[in-house]
């Protein structure tokens, strides 16, 4: 903002004095326009208690829009605050402005204040005008408003309380509810029900209590509907007068002073308060014109209506209503209440009921006033009503007349519908329907069955009373009187009024059992068993359709129904088919001859499963399968057509299927390769619908004579195969098996001539007996062995071969028993490597043999050069070998002494003999296997072992020798076992 000074010695400047100019004009403008605003004045009010409607007016000059501002007086609260435009009144004078309260406007006092308002610029207030309510103090008691206002469905209707001076309020209940309130004074209380529902009749209460809840006040709220009229018309009876009609909604207002007036053409009619919404106003004269206009405290309805006479006449409804019947039709008459219907042309519908079945018949002319019913049927009991309608310009039905019943006159009845069954024993059934009461046309007195034959004179006929409808019957008599084998069956029917045509059928008395295999299955739909067939080119005949239960097979009662010439199809419903029971169909011919059977069917309504499980389930056991057999199930208990079987094997409370067969006429079936044991099996058989409960069969697989036959068969043909193996690898291994199990023993030569006398014999070593030691220095000691010179070796004299030394000691000599026991010559043997023989002699008292040369100090033992003797190294004997005294021979008694070295360097290579004491054999007994010890020492070969001659066993060792043995590898399977698989010679 600019800062101004005045300065006393400075000129005026011309730019402030000019905006000090406009700032004066601005405010001179504004202070005019205030001038010009009206203040409203002569305020003044009107008010509609009913509508709550208040009317505010006052004079304000050319003003146009203002503020108007209610107050609730004594809270000072604003109730309405707005700038309204309102004109001036061209009949007053006066802005004129109405408002319209929630509240009734007696609940409390209002004060009303106007200003005018231009733009933003407004006058001062006017002067504040008060509406005084009914809560002053000069009103003390207790005070409710509104009472017993009418208000319309869906409205919202504010109560309000003023309670008495010195007393507090407590609560308002609409009805049972109660409310909420809000405080509108110091005495006044409110409260709004919105969305209002229809009312009682009688009104709803509202009632006020104190803080005590007691009932002070209260007032009645009815809630309703304006009228509302529809489908109003004006029709005539009687060609003269007026009726009119018309439809009106129930406003629930029902009182005289709430209820709804009427008025027809402005003259005021009153209606008997009713439910119905059907109305009706009867005037004398036909106008042509009406106006129908209804009100009530919510609104007001009003409809027109207007047409020529001969437009609207609706006949009134025939009186009087008469009858003549006949058999086959009756004629009803009637009468009318006008006069004038006698020049009327009128149509008339005639209503006939018979059994429960509606006919209507029309007819037409002037004055009419009766009808001929053709058609009937005899001894049927009818009802009938008529109505009419105007002929030309026809408007609509007049009401029916009364309900005029009669009955038709009887005559002999209709042929029966009969029908045959024939057993293959001449004997059977004649059925027939019963006649209906249309069929039977008058009272019942019986049926006559009568059988003739045609070729002969024979003929039998039975009265049977009206409540029979078979008859069994035999033919037998007749079938061996009849040439041609045909007997003819009729039924009559008998009523009061005579005998009817007589119903045939020709009975073929040689009957055919019919091919079970060309049956069909038939199909049950909603419409029944649909059946189709072939027709025969230029047939003519009817046909015959029958049916009866499958299970039946004697004296079955059937039903049948006749289907007309030319038909190939028709659908079979009856009440009497039932869920799970097979019908047998049969389609015959029905002509002048014996009826033919052409088709079969079977078929059921509804297929279930079986009821009963398969018949005699029987297991049998073959070899290691069970075969599974069963009998059929009965044909009542199917229920359904078999679709095959199921089998199950049981392990517990589970079921396993094995298979599914699906042939329903399999009755076997069998379960293979089954291992010993329990098994349970169970057989189901199934239907469209589902298993049945299946039958139970349990087995014990026991073990089989001829599997038993064949295992021990196979377990001896294995074993001869075996032998037959070993026999040809023991042939084709022949020396080495005796080589290796009965080896040759070198049997003793002896020189001279042995006698068989048991005198003493004096046994000397024969000088081609003797033993040749080589001693072979390098010779490892370890490798100590024995070398036997056989027989060949020596020459003829007895000599050894070669330089080697002779032992032809006889010093010493043992004395045996001698008992010869074989005269064998002694044949000469080639030991091997591993072992050498001496002889065995068999003796009375002592039999012993040696199968070995032992390495002790009782053997003869040499230092054998492996290059052979021919290196020049010459045996020498060892001294010990005849040393002792002549105490007998004792090579055995001396036991092997270990040594560190056993070779030439040992002086003393064997312990001095012991002296004689007794015969020792086993003493220096060793294993036949090689010992090593480990320790360097030498290694002596064991060729041998002491047996008796009467017994193939080694004699027992040592205990020392025997510890041995058992530290020794065992050697000799091995070594039997890879010379047998190794060797290649036989």
């Amino acid at each position: 903002m600019p800062h101004l000074s005045v300065n006393p010695s400075s000129k005026p400047n011309c730019s402030t004095v000019w905006l000090i100019s406009v700032l004066l004009g601005l405010l001179a403008v504004h202070t005019n326009a205030n001038d010009v605003l009206t203040v409203p004045q002569q305020v003044s009010l009107s008010t509609n208690m009913d509508s709550q409607q208040l009317s505010i007016s006052w004079v304000a000059g050319a003003a146009t829009t203002f503020d108007l501002m209610i107050l609730r007086t004594e809270l000072n609260e604003s109730v309405f605050y707005e700038t309204v435009s309102v004109m001036v009144s061209q009949l007053s004078g006066r802005h004129e402005w109405n408002w319209t309260s929630v509240e009734p406007l007696q609940c409390t006092s209002l004060s009303i204040k106007v200003r005018s308002r231009e733009g933003q610029s407004t006058s001062e207030w006017s002067n504040t005008e008060i509406l005084q309510g009914s809560d002053l103090p000069s009103e003390e008691e207790w005070q409710m408003f509104p009472l017993d206002r009418v208000v319309p469905v869906g409205a919202n209707t504010t109560f309000c309380c003023i309670v008495k001076e010195g007393e507090q309020f407590g609560t308002i209940n609409y009805g049972n509810t109660v409310m909420n309130t809000t405080r509108l004074s110091r005495r006044s209380y409110a409260t709004t029900v919105v969305n209002q529902g229809l009312s009682r009749t009688s009104g709803t209460n509202v009632i006020c209590y104190n803080s005590f809840k007691e009932l002070k006040i209260g007032a009645v709220l009815f809630v309703g509907y304006p009228p509302l009229l529809s489908d109003f018309v004006c029709e005539t009876h009687d060609l003269t007068s007026a009726v009119c009609l018309w439809n009106e909604r129930n406003t629930n207002l029902n009182t005289k002073t709430r209820g709804t007036r009427h008025t027809l053409n402005n003259r005021t009619f009153t209606l008997s308060w009713s439910r119905n919404p059907k109305k009706e106003c009867r005037v004398d004269h036909w106008e042509g014109n009406w106006t129908l206009v209804a009100v009530n405290p919510l609104g007001q309805y009003s409809l027109t209506d207007s047409a020529e006479l001969s437009h609207r006449v609706t006949p009134v409804a025939p009186e009087n209503l008469t009858s003549v019947a006949h058999a086959m039709n009756a004629t009803v008459l009637w009468q009318w209440k006008y006069d004038g219907y006698s020049s009327l042309a009128l149509v008339c519908q005639v209503e006939l009921t018979s059994q429960g079945y509606k006919t209507n018949h029309t007819f037409s002319g002037v004055d009419l006033r009766a009808v001929v019913l053709p058609d009937l049927y005899p001894y049927e009991d009818y009802s009938v009503q008529v109505r009419c309608g105007a002929q030309q310009n026809f408007w609509k039905w007049g009401s029916w007349s009364e309900t005029m019943s009669f009955k038709s006159s009887s005559i002999v009845p209709e042929a029966p519908d009969m029908w045959v069954w024939m057993n293959k024993d001449y004997t059977g059934q004649i059925f027939w329907k019963p006649l209906t009461r249309r069929q039977s046309r008058g009272l019942m007195t019986g049926y006559e069955v009568t059988l003739w034959s045609p070729g002969e004179s024979l003929q039998h006929t039975d009265i049977l009373p009206p409540d029979t409808f078979a008859v069994l019957v035999n033919l037998t008599l007749m079938a061996t009187a009849s040439s041609d084998n045909m007997v003819m069956a009729t039924v009559t029917a008998k009523n009061t009024e005579g005998v009817s045509l007589p119903a045939s059928v020709l009975i073929h008395l040689r009957l055919t059992d019919p091919d079970p295999r060309a049956v069909s299955q038939a199909v049950y739909t909603d419409s029944g068993f649909s059946l189709f067939w072939q027709s025969e080119v230029n047939t003519t005949c009817a046909y015959v359709v029958e049916w009866h239960n499958a299970s039946c097979k004697w004296n079955c009662p059937v039903d049948w129904i006749k289907v007309a010439p030319g038909n190939t199809n028709v659908s079979i419903e009856s009440a009497n088919f039932q869920p799970g029971v097979r019908y047998n169909f049969s389609l015959y011919s029905s002509s002048s001859e014996a009826p033919e059977l052409l088709q079969r069917w079977q078929g059921y309504m509804q297929e279930l499963v079986p009821s009963s499980p398969v018949l005699s389930l029987l297991t049998t056991q073959e070899d290691s399968d069970i075969l599974l057999t069963w009998g059929h199930i009965p044909l009542v208990s199917r229920r359904g057509f078999l679709l095959g079987y199921n089998i199950y094997i049981s392990s517990g409370s589970q079921l396993t299927l094995l298979a599914n067969l699906s042939d329903p006429g399999s009755r076997s079936y069998t379960v293979k390769g089954l291992s010993e044991g329990s098994y349970k099996f169970t057989v189901k058989a199934y239907t469209s619908a589902g298993e049945d409960t299946g039958a139970t069969a349990s087995i014990m697989l026991e073990p089989f004579t001829d599997w038993l036959i064949l295992e021990i068969l196979a377990s001896l043909g294995v074993t001869a195969l075996f032998l037959v193996i070993v026999t040809f690898l023991c042939y084709k291994k022949r020396k080495w098996v005796k080589k290796a199990f009965y080896p040759d023993i070198p049997e003793p030569k002896l020189p001279g001539d042995w006698s068989r006398s048991q005198a003493p014999l004096d046994v000397k070593p024969p000088h081609h007996s003797l033993v040749h030691m080589v001693e072979r220095p390098e010779w490892d000691s370890s490798k100590e062995a024995l070398v036997v010179i056989p027989e060949e070796d020596e020459d003829e004299d007895g000599q050894g071969i070669g330089d080697e030394l002779v032992d032809t000691d006889e010093q010493t000599s043992l004395r045996y028993y001698n008992q010869v026991v074989d005269e064998r010559p002694i044949r000469p043997r080639y030991p091997d490597s591993s072992d050498s023989s001496a002889s065995s002699l068999d003796s009375a008292r002592t039999d012993v043999t040696y199968t070995g040369i032992h390495t002790s100090g009782s053997s003869f033992v040499f230092q054998l050069d492996p290059q052979g003797s021919s290196e020049g190294h010459q045996p020498q004997a060892d001294p010990s070998f005849c040393a002792g005294g002549g105490g007998g021979y004792r090579p055995q008694m001396q036991s092997r002494v270990p040594s560190d070295d056993m070779g030439p360097a040992s002086p003393n290579p064997f312990p001095e003999p012991q002296a004689a004491s007794g015969y020792k054999p086993q003493s220096s007994w060793q294993m036949d296997s090689p010992v090593d010890d480990g320790e360097g020492r030498s290694r002596a070969s064991s060729l041998g072992s002491p047996t008796s001659i009467a017994s193939t066993l080694f004699l027992l060792p040592d205990g020392e020798d025997h510890t041995e043995e058992k530290r020794q590898p065992s050697s000799s399977a091995a070594t039997w076992l890879t010379n047998l698989l190794s060797s290649t010679k036989p």
